[in-house]
């Protein structure tokens, strides 16, 4: 059986980029029938943390990567020294009496791998066949001391006790895998096999980092992104199953996900690419799911004003021009959406780029309003039932005396703002009552 791991760090938290590594993992394992494992490697003391820890499980449940195993490394420290123990005592390792680099002048006592001079040839799934001179590495340290193993030996030992069959990680790691893998000969261990991804470079091209200001996993989260957007624009950073088709659900993504095709160079993160993804995955979920994770996102100062059938043709009006969710405290911010604006009267008349040549006036602006009140007063509650029955109300008359000359005091009336949702989304949001309110209002400025 094919098994996985993911070993995060709780040294911080992660961005998309390390992420990428884990949905990789997961990805192989389930198109195999295998396991996914995820193991917290906490040898950092000094740097790591409960919060981060937690964000790692958060982060991991939220983009649904259902883990079959878990493992914290600093649990499995008596696997860790017995087998530097047997590394010694079978002559395969060594103690070390050494000057610390404090300049302290002290003498300590280190571990150091008895290493064997020897090329080391690997197949890697995604480079090739890798080739390394182990000679340059010298007797490599394996343990502060004796009762403290360190990382590499801990890595190998945990991957052997877990029965781990693939080693998917980022190509930064490539220079680990000789060191491991003379480890695991010596502890006569099954070699893994290995694939080495491409590092995730920022707009830079540089290596993408918490540093440059890369986002978190949970940042995302907390900004109102999909986690199927998120595996999505993930998984094609550095890969691509072929075919026009970009948008993929996570059984499809394990379905078409080929390790063979994760390209060799770095891969780019984009962030307007990542919103185009969320924005397209927001178009799947239903009306019903729409509305219920977007309500999540409203002030709840806010929602309190507002009726819940308000409240939901906000949402849906609004729903193709936001790429994610904690975009909608800007749209709640325009308070013209569920509050009687008030209309500055110089702003209701066209600007001269837009008359085409005609005259416009005050007089010939109140007369336009007029005009639109009549029609609307006219119109009934079945003429509210959509954004196109609302438009069709007033369209063939802005057709008649040209769009920019009716449209453009009309958007005023019912916004106060020249840079506004359109005028017929406006008037669903509002129903009949208050749109005829509202061009009153304008209409008696005008004097």
């Amino acid at each position: 059986m094919i098994v996985t791991r993911f070993p995060p760090s709780p040294t911080g938290h992660a961005h998309i980029g390390s992420y990428r590594t884990a949905i990789f993992n997961y990805l192989f394992s389930k198109q195999n029938k295998g396991k996914f494992l995820l193991r917290i490697e906490d040898t950092d003391k000094a740097r790591s943390k409960q919060e981060y820890q937690d964000g790692i499980i958060e982060s991991i449940k939220w983009l649904g990567l259902e883990y079959d195993g878990f493992s914290i490394q600093t649990e499995n420290m008596p696997a860790h020294k017995a087998a530097m123990q047997k590394l010694v005592d079978e002559g395969k390792a060594y103690i070390s009496k050494e000057e610390a680099k404090d300049g302290s002048g002290a003498i300590k006592e280190i571990v150091r791998f008895k290493n064997p001079n020897k090329p080391v040839t690997f197949k890697d799934l995604i480079l090739g066949e890798v080739t390394d001179n182990t000679t340059d590495l010298g007797d490599f340290v394996i343990g502060r001391n004796i009762e403290d193993p360190l990382y590499h030996l801990a890595v190998v030992v945990d991957d052997m006790n877990s029965e781990v069959t693939h080693v998917i990680r980022g190509v930064d790691h490539i220079s680990n895998t000789t060191r491991q893998i003379l480890l695991i000969e010596a502890l006569g261990g099954r070699v893994p096999t290995y694939a080495h991804i491409p590092m995730v470079l920022g707009d830079d091209k540089q290596k993408l980092s918490k540093r440059k200001g890369a986002l978190s996993v949970l940042e995302y989260k907390k900004r109102g992104y999909l986690p199927a957007a998120i595996l999505n624009a993930a998984t094609f950073m550095g890969f691509n199953p072929g075919g026009e088709k970009e948008i993929y659900t996570l059984d499809e993504l394990i379905e078409v996900f080929d390790i063979t095709k994760v390209q060799k160079g770095g891969a780019v993160f984009n962030q307007v690419k990542l919103d185009w993804f969320n924005t397209e995955h927001m178009k799947l979920l239903s009306e019903a799911e729409y509305l219920n994770q977007a309500k999540a996102f409203i002030p709840e100062e806010i929602k309190s004003k507002i009726l819940d059938t308000v409240v939901d043709k906000i949402l849906l009006a609004n729903r193709d021009r936001i790429s994610y969710f904690g975009q909608l405290t800007d749209v709640f911010a325009d308070t013209y959406m569920y509050e009687t604006p008030a209309v500055d009267t110089s702003l209701l008349i066209v600007p001269e780029k837009m008359r085409k040549e005609k005259m416009v006036t005050i007089e010939s602006t109140k007369i336009i309003l007029t005009d639109l009140l009549g029609l609307l007063e006219r119109a009934g509650d079945a003429d509210f039932t959509s954004i196109e029955t609302v438009k069709n109300i007033v369209w063939e008359y802005a057709e008649t005396q040209g769009r920019g000359i009716v449209l453009w005091p009309l958007r005023i009336a019912l916004t106060g703002k020249e840079k506004s949702i359109d005028p017929f989304s406006m008037m669903w949001i509002l129903n009949r009552d208050e749109v005829v309110k509202r061009l009153k209002n304008a209409i008696a400025t005008l004097v």
